[in-house]
């Protein structure tokens, strides 16, 4: 494997959240993410047990919650987040409640992250801000919030909203996270390019399926 590639492939959850997504598809990205070593698998929830069952510790299994709209109620994201922890999950990622944010509720978004940090039992927890639907000041504020509960991860979005990661988003939160917060930057990571640079701008991980599809693509012509 290309050394230079490595480091990239270690920090990709390689995701797979089509609402049409079947277990063959599933079990190709378990295969792949475990072959090219990456940092876990993002699939939906209902796969998390037959994927955890599959990898057998193969790969870390993270999968998403309220997503990905975010309005589901505090106590439908923690009996998401729990269920999918019993079912193998050892990372979570969940969506907030952004009409919160917009009536300025920092503190019930605070909450709620915190409930749900709870209802994970030690596992990964990465909170999805949605940044394509927030204006600089919610971003800034929100970086604050995260950095204050007992999240591991910010993230930049769902990728169903529109919009995806950009460079400015990603320097922004890195910035402004504090706690020993990390970014995870997800949605229009289209090559490798984008992977570099987005990890130079300060994420710690990256949510596509994309990195993996271009490695593939060095290998078939013989360059990895």
């Amino acid at each position: 494997m290309n050394n230079e590639l490595k480091p990239i492939l270690a920090r990709v959850d390689h995701t797979l959240l089509s609402q049409t997504a079947t277990w063959d598809q599933i079990r190709a990205i378990c295969d792949d993410g475990v072959k090219y070593g990456c940092a876990s698998v993002c699939i939906p929830a209902s796969y998390v047990k037959q994927a955890a069952e599959y990898v057998a510790g193969k790969i870390a299994v993270c999968t998403v919650i309220g997503f990905p709209n975010g309005y589901d109620t505090t106590a439908s994201k923690c009996f998401q987040a729990t269920d999918a922890v019993n079912n193998g999950a050892s990372e979570i990622d969940m969506v907030i409640n952004l009409g919160w944010v917009k009536d300025g509720l920092y503190d019930r978004v605070l909450d709620e992250i915190r409930a749900v940090k709870d209802a994970c039992q030690g596992r990964l927890l990465k909170v999805i801000i949605e940044t394509c639907l927030l204006t600089e000041e919610e971003k800034i504020k929100l970086c604050e919030v995260v950095s204050a509960s007992h999240a591991d991860y910010i993230k930049t979005s769902t990728g169903f909203a529109g919009g995806g990661a950009t460079r400015e988003d990603v320097a922004l939160m890195a910035a402004h996270m504090t706690n020993g917060k990390k970014v995870k930057a997800a949605g229009g990571i289209a090559n490798l390019q984008d992977a570099e640079d987005f990890l130079n701008l300060g994420a710690d991980r990256l949510g596509t399926s994309r990195i993996v599809k271009a490695v593939k693509e060095l290998e078939a012509k013989g360059q990895f």
